[in-house]
């Protein structure tokens, strides 16, 4: 039975078997010996997205540790409110950190974030004109996650993109991704996209 932790673009914690592209975690642990959840879901404002592999490292997924997440790929990633881990992504985390406005320290980046990533224990979201929106962003609509893309909008699923509509040009969107990591991608940070997403416009 697959556990509880791939991360959606809404930033919650659901259940897949689908296997997305990096690993990361909301530091600290989150589950119990039982490898189930309780009520919360973050320990600390340091919330990474790390790679899949890294040194050869093994572990024992939701083990005596920190409680590993998966996302699909990084757009999902940074939606949730989750940034590059500044070890096993060290080159992502400091081109990152160089366009990120005001500060660039993990911990402050953190703070930051944090503020943008919630509203009490409820997922913030961010009102913004759809045009001025960089790929990578992530809107919710129609109940559903859409990544920017070119001239499309993605819809997400656990297991890929699976779908695809004329991004609008005009209107407001509900922005699931926090405003300081839209506007580090509006500065040209790439993300790192599921196959699914193609190449684009």
């Amino acid at each position: 039975m697959p556990l509880q932790n791939r991360v959606t673009p809404f930033g919650e914690l659901t259940i897949s078997s689908a296997r997305g592209l990096l690993m990361g975690n909301r530091g600290g642990r989150l589950h119990n010996a039982r490898r189930q959840l309780g009520a919360r879901r973050w320990a600390l404002k340091q919330w990474i997205c790390c790679k899949l592999d890294f040194n050869d490292r093994h572990r024992k997924v939701w083990g005596d540790s920190y409680t590993e997440l998966f996302f699909l790929d990084e757009a999902t990633a940074s939606a949730a409110g989750h940034r590059p881990c500044f070890e096993c992504r060290c080159k992502d985390a400091q081109a990152f950190a160089a366009l990120f406005a005001g500060v660039h320290k993990a911990p402050e980046m953190d703070a930051v974030l944090h503020g943008e990533r919630l509203d009490g224990k409820a997922k913030r979201l961010h009102r913004r004109n759809l045009d001025e929106l960089p790929d990578g962003a992530m809107i919710a609509l129609d109940n559903a996650a859409f990544a920017v893309r070119g001239e499309k909008l993605l819809r997400w699923s656990p297991s890929g993109y699976d779908d695809s509509r004329v991004r609008p040009r005009a209107g407001e969107a509900e922005v699931l991704t926090p405003p300081s990591i839209v506007a580090v991608l509006a500065k040209g940070y790439s993300p790192m996209w599921h196959p699914s997403a193609g190449a684009g416009a």
